[in-house]
């Protein structure tokens, strides 16, 4: 019975290793790369960035849903890499990246990131977001929560 616990031990220990990887690695990427340029950017930024919330039938606060994209991207991602309200900050992420999809798969054709190439991206951040909310934020956090 020893050897099979520790062999369960040991896979947990892997699991939760994988899962902060994943949190740390996605989460710096996006608050670096994305994040942080959206939200030092300002109104006028989050205006063009909001405006793509017509993709999903919403034409009203541009501003307002840019900064809540630029918002999630930046303090959502610091959320994930900490594991403190680990769900709220995947399902914000989660949102962003759905309209960024839209975003994209509206875009005339021809044009730079249109269609589902340029759609890529955010599907697969979509797909890790929405598999951490399922999975919870692992051993290694900072909170229950």
């Amino acid at each position: 019975m020893g050897i099979f616990t520790s062999e369960i031990s040991r896979k947990s220990i892997n699991i939760d290793l994988g899962i902060l990887l994943i949190r740390l690695g996605v989460g710096f990427s996006v608050l670096f790369f994305h994040g942080y340029g959206k939200i030092s950017g300002g109104s006028e930024l989050w205006e063009k960035i909001g405006s793509s919330m017509g993709n999903v039938g919403i034409g009203f606060l541009p501003v307002f849903w840019g900064f809540m994209a630029a918002f999630s991207e930046f303090f959502c991602s610091i959320l994930v890499m900490l594991g403190v309200f680990f769900r709220f900050g995947t399902i914000m992420l989660s949102l962003t990246m759905t309209v960024a999809i839209f975003h994209h798969l509206n875009l005339p054709a021809g044009a730079d990131a249109a269609g589902w190439s340029g759609a890529s991206h955010a599907l697969e951040l979509l797909t890790v977001y929405a598999g951490l909310f399922f999975c919870g934020p692992g051993k290694y956090k900072i909170s229950k929560y």
